[in-house]
C-alpha cells in the first residue's frame, strides 16, 4: 500500500491528518487479511509493511512540524502588527527611490559606496518622465542628502504628488557605480489586508524590509 504524499503547505494540515488517519485504517485492515490468509510454510516478509510503518510514522512528524510552524507564523505576524501600530506617526528612513513632493519639498539621500568622478541625480515624474536633472551633486564617498524644491528643467513648479530619484555614479574609469537611495516619511497607517503588515505613507506603502530605521520625535 502506497502512502499518499502530504502537501507541504501548513494550511492543509487538519485535512492532511484526517487523510491519514484514513489511510492508517485502511493499511491496518489490508495487513490483518494478509496475515489472517497468508501461507502458513511460506509467511509473508513483515520487511514491506515495517517500512510502510516508518512511512506513516514519517508523515505523521511532517504533519506535526506544519501544524507548529503554521502556529510560529501567526504568532510572528501578530508581533509584526504590534510592532507596526507603534510607528504610526513616526518617522522613518525607508530604502527607496520614490517620495512625495509635497509643501514646496521632497527629501532623498543618497549614499556611495566610493568616490565618484561624476554623478548626474535625476528626479523623475510618476509617467517616468525626467523633470529635473543636476550634475552638481556632491560625488565623495559617504551618504548625502539631496532636498528638491520643485524646480523643473522649464522654470516651473512641479505639481505634488510621487517623484523617483535616480543617481548615476562613475569612477575614474568610466565604470558605474551602485549608490543607495533612501527617503524619510511619516508612517500615517498601518495595512493588515496582506498577510504581512504594510505601512502606509505619503508616497504609498513600505514592507518592512524596506525600513531601515524609525525616529523618535
Amino acid at each position: 500500500m502506497t502512502v499518499s504524499p502530504i502537501a507541504p503547505n501548513s494550511a492543509n494540515a487538519a485535512g492532511a491528518r484526517t487523510r491519514l488517519s484514513d489511510n492508517y485504517d485502511n493499511f491496518l485492515v489490508l495487513l490483518t487479511s494478509q496475515l489472517q490468509n497468508q501461507d502458513p510454510l511460506a509467511p509473508m516478509d513483515s520487511t514491506q509493511f515495517t517500512q510502510q510503518l516508518v512511512q506513516f510514522s514519517q508523515v505523521e512528524q511532517q504533519i506535526r512540524t506544519n501544524e507548529q510552524l503554521e502556529s510560529l507564523a501567526r504568532q510572528y505576524q501578530a508581533a509584526t502588527a504590534g510592532s507596526a501600530l507603534s510607528y504610526l506617526g513616526r518617522d522613518a528612513i525607508v530604502q527607496a527611490s520614490e517620495t512625495s513632493f509635497a509643501n514646496g519639498v521632497a527629501n532623498w539621500a543618497y549614499r556611495l559606496p566610493e568616490a565618484a568622478e561624476s554623478v548626474t541625480v535625476s528626479v523623475r515624474d510618476a509617467r517616468g518622465r525626467e523633470v529635473f536633472s543636476t550634475t552638481t551633486a556632491p560625488r565623495t564617498q559617504g551618504e548625502h542628502l539631496f532636498a528638491w524644491d520643485g524646480a523643473t528643467r522649464d522654470g516651473t513648479t512641479a505639481p505634488e504628488g510621487v517623484y523617483t530619484l535616480s543617481v548615476v555614479a562613475l569612477d575614474e574609469g568610466g565604470d558605474a557605480i551602485t549608490p543607495s537611495i533612501a527617503v524619510r516619511e511619516t508612517i500615517l497607517g498601518v495595512d493588515f489586508s496582506g498577510t504581512m503588515p504594510l505601512v502606509i505613507t505619503p508616497a504609498g506603502t513600505r514592507g518592512f524590509d524596506k525600513i531601515r530605521s524609525v525616529l523618535d520625535g
